[in-house]
């Protein structure tokens, strides 16, 4: 039964290592034709080490992908901190503070989650273009800001369910209102879904790229994924320099996650279980 149970075992580990080796082949791919010459990456030698290893190409994408990556900071950065404090303070009272109608708007927010972006492309660019946010780093702030609320509300709703409702009462009982609660009481406990709704938003900000190609149209305002974009040439493909722009632009997701990513699990399952 042991030699039975160690034969089992040592064929998930060599099938885990197979899918493994599966999904870092891409990686694999991107790293060593960033590290090539333009004349040596090619399609067909793909597979291949560099025979001479080439900074050459992150340093062409890099100058390109300057501005972009900047823009994505600043569009990224304050787009997550307020979805994700607008969430914390929908779910504490769509949660904690019952009122008629409440399930109701809940359902109505967690709505905007099914919208498809394509179909509100149109009416978007001409609401921008009206209020003088079209083509600026704000108006995609305002964008993403109002697509994360639903699951930014969804995340906090359901991580504040599990608190004990004596916290409230305890809270009243000191003279505490309905924001002192939430300042004093609920915000220091809510680090947890703080730090899964900001790997989530910022992971899907960063990435996005409908909205970026679609609502600005010049580089001092595009961010990095619509950079990345224009490193394809148009009649050469430089294969290098878009690997090597490729793995700018997700080294600081790649960060994210590896700074946070061992809170992450433990925040989804903060909120999983009531009680």
């Amino acid at each position: 039964m042991t030699a039975r149970r160690a034969v089992a075992r040592l064929a998930l580990y060599l099938l885990l290592v197979v899918f493994a080796l599966f999904f870092i082949m891409p990686i694999y791919v991107m790293l060593v034709t960033s590290l090539k010459t333009l004349a040596e990456a090619q399609n067909s030698s793909m597979w291949a080490l560099p025979r001479v290893l080439s900074f050459e190409a992150y340093a062409n994408a890099g100058a390109r992908l300057g501005r972009g990556v900047l823009n994505s900071l600043l569009l990224t950065i304050p787009a997550t901190l307020i979805s994700s404090l607008v969430g914390s303070v929908n779910g504490y009272c769509l949660s904690k503070w019952k009122f008629r109608g409440s399930n109701l708007l809940f359902t109505i927010v967690l709505f905007g989650m099914f919208i498809p972006y394509q179909s509100v492309l149109i009416p978007l660019v001409h609401f921008l273009q009206q209020i003088g946010l079209y083509n600026t780093i704000a108006g995609l702030i305002l964008v993403h800001v109002v697509y994360g609320v639903p699951i930014t509300t969804l995340i906090f709703r359901n991580y504040y369910a599990t608190v004990p409702d004596e916290l409230i009462e305890a809270g009243r009982i000191d003279g505490a209102g309905l924001l002192s609660t939430y300042w004093y009481v609920f915000l220091p406990i809510s680090l947890p879904s703080f730090v899964v709704v900001a790997i989530w938003q910022f992971t899907n900000i960063w990435n996005e790229f409908l909205f970026a190609v679609t609502l600005t149209n010049n580089p001092g305002t595009q961010p990095v994924t619509v950079a990345l974009q224009n490193l394809g040439g148009s009649m050469i493909a430089q294969w290098n320099t878009q690997m090597a722009g490729a793995l700018i632009a997700s080294l600081p997701t790649l960060l994210v996650y590896i700074i946070l990513g061992r809170y992450f699990i433990g925040g989804l399952m903060a909120g999983s279980v009531k009680g």
